[in-house]
């Protein structure tokens, strides 16, 4: 199938106009914080999970509520025995079984943000869906805070499965997965090797260790790779000195210079349209070594035995991160679909009501999750 591109025009990529040293602050994070980084205060270090006494229905969320769906709070856990947090929204005057879907994403985002808006907008066309906290990320557990495994993430996106099937109105056999941004390279690996997911969306995706191996289009060679390894084993003597993690400088603060696409992301997490105090990328930061595990775990190898079940990616036409859809869109089976959204830059599929194509995505599941005839 070839890919569709949602414009009159013809598409053609276009390279982002950043900075090499730019990029690899991206794509490392030790790059750019250095093995000296300032460790983060403890509120960075330590944000709150989900306690009895929070585990309400209070609305804190950074996209408005909607009234055709009903929400709760609720928790599971992962084969890992970490309690991941998530918001459960299910269409209201629904009944019988009904197709799901869990949704995770962005990268160092809560569920407050773009998951649950896709999570809510999926529930209002007739999915029961989850949108989840990672481990060691928002309201879900885990210690120490805010570190990040390849492997983890994606046993996440099977724990949801896990919770979604136990529901007493949920057909077991009709569930799917969305993933944004860096969660959108986890869904793909996670139901290459879940067979229990029927269909799959990678929305604005990022294959995280792609970019933290290889740096913004495969730009990091050998030398810097290994000078970037040595530096983490250094840090990790004076985390285990220490008894505790380094952090990394706060995200997405801007102080000048910075690339455009930088820009973009603290244009959503640290300006109230997509601001959360519990996300990674608001203000706070990942340890210096969570790189590590993501340098040496490609986690896209097997993307081609998600066939026969479906995929479908999205991403936008001027997004800095195209290349990463189209690659792999190239290396899966079909079928397969890569939908190229007009004039949308990274962060516009974050939350852009107008851009993210949420008909595309509805009549997709529809079609992949419907029930036996």
């Amino acid at each position: 199938m070839t890919p569709t591109i949602e414009t009159n025009g013809t598409v053609t990529p276009d390279s982002p106009d950043v900075s090499r040293r730019s990029l690899l602050k991206m794509s490392t994070g030790i790059a750019a914080a250095g093995v000296g980084a300032i460790a983060a205060s403890s509120a960075h270090a330590q944000p709150q999970t989900l306690s009895a006494a929070k585990r309400i229905d209070k609305w804190d969320k950074v996209f408005p509520q909607s009234d055709k769906v009903q929400h709760r709070k609720i928790t599971f856990q992962n084969r890992y025995g970490i309690t991941l947090a998530g918001d459960l929204y299910q269409p209201k005057n629904a009944s019988g079984r009904l197709a799901a879907l869990a949704v995770s994403g962005p990268f160092g985002a809560v569920k407050e943000q773009s998951s649950g808006l896709y999570a809510q907008t999926m529930a209002e066309r007739g999915f029961i869906t989850l949108a989840f906290d990672p481990s060691y990320t928002g309201e879900s557990s885990g210690s120490p805070r805010n570190v990040a495994s390849p492997d983890i993430s994606v046993e996440d996106f099977s724990a949801a499965v896990d919770c979604l099937g136990l529901l007493p109105n949920v057909d077991r056999e009709r569930i799917g997965i969305i993933g944004i941004c860096g969660w959108g390279g986890m869904a793909l690996s996670a139901a290459a090797v879940d067979k229990r997911i029927k269909a799959v969306v990678a929305s604005t995706m990022y294959d995280m260790t792609r970019v933290m191996s290889k740096g913004y289009n495969d730009s990091v060679a050998l030398e810097q790779r290994t000078q970037i390894l040595e530096q983490l084993g250094q840090q990790r003597w004076k985390d285990a000195e220490a008894g505790k993690p380094a952090y990394q400088p706060p995200y997405n603060e801007l102080k000048g210079g910075e690339a455009q696409f930088l820009v973009e992301y603290a244009d959503y997490y640290r300006t109230p349209r997509g601001y959360h105090p519990r996300a990674v990328n608001s203000g706070n930061a990942w340890t210096i070594t969570t790189p590590l595990p993501f340098m040496n775990l490609p986690i896209l190898s097997y993307i081609r035995e998600i066939a026969p079940r479906p995929i479908l990616l999205v991403h936008g036409e001027k997004a800095h991160s195209r290349y990463f859809s189209e690659t792999a869109y190239a290396a899966a089976a079909e079928p397969k679909e890569l939908v190229i959204v007009p004039n949308a830059v990274h962060t516009d599929l974050y939350d852009r009501i107008d851009k993210i194509p949420f008909d595309k995505l509805t009549a997709f599941f529809q079609k992949n999750l419907a029930a036996p005839a």
